[in-house]
């Protein structure tokens, strides 16, 4: 059973958390250890294992938690407007602009990459993430064949799932070359069955690396 916290524990638990997975973003979880997370975090041994009792495995599961909410909320209010016309270029642009600047640094390559292969606990959460986001842009697809611009005869799961392998495949290429096309391109061309998308003017080509 999960234990209660008070207010004061509970925004101690999401310092650590948060630091945490600020460390494994720039360093990878494997070069993080506990002595990392007290440094970065300004928390005591005791209080890493009172509010995580087993231990670094249990904290990676926390970050990953975080890491998954920050991803959708990154996104937000974008993705849950998803449907009428115009709709899908100010979502385009918030993902696209989004990526550019966490670069290599960005908490979906942190889950799918840094935390989720080796843990059992962390891929549930990864698959948990990638089917919320799939069921929230399939949903958006369906708003936009009820209400314009998308045609009635596109099926709206093979959209999404077109659109997140866009996403997921694009922010692989971009981190390892340092180039926003490979995201551009095949997101928009993704997104072009429901409402033809580009860059509304200039968009700064460096990735953070």
């Amino acid at each position: 059973m999960t234990r209660a916290l008070t207010a004061k524990g509970a925004a101690t638990r999401q310092r650590i958390v948060a630091g945490t997975a600020e460390l494994v973003r720039t360093r990878g979880a494997d070069q993080v250890g506990l002595d990392d997370i007290r440094a970065a975090t300004a928390t005591s041994k005791s209080q890493l294992f009172h509010y995580f009792p087993d231990g670094r495995a249990e904290l990676l599961r926390a970050v990953a938690e975080h890491e998954a909410g920050e991803v959708l909320d990154d996104q937000q209010p974008f993705l849950d407007g998803l449907g009428p016309a115009g709709s899908w270029q100010a979502w385009r642009d918030a993902v696209v602009e989004k990526y550019r600047e966490q670069g290599v640094h960005c908490p979906l390559s942190a889950l799918t990459t840094q935390l989720g292969p080796a843990d059992p606990g962390i891929r549930v959460i990864v698959a948990d993430l990638l089917e919320t986001w799939h069921t929230r842009i399939a949903d958006g697809v369906r708003r936009a064949q009820a209400d314009g611009p998308a045609e009635s005869s596109l099926e709206a799961d093979k959209v999404a799932s077109s659109i997140l392998a866009a996403i997921q495949g694009g922010v692989v290429m971009m981190q390892a070359t340092g180039n926003i096309e490979f995201l551009k391109v095949p997101l928009d061309a993704a997104l072009a069955g429901i409402e033809p998308v580009a860059d509304a003017g200039p968009v700064p080509d460096a990735v953070t690396m």
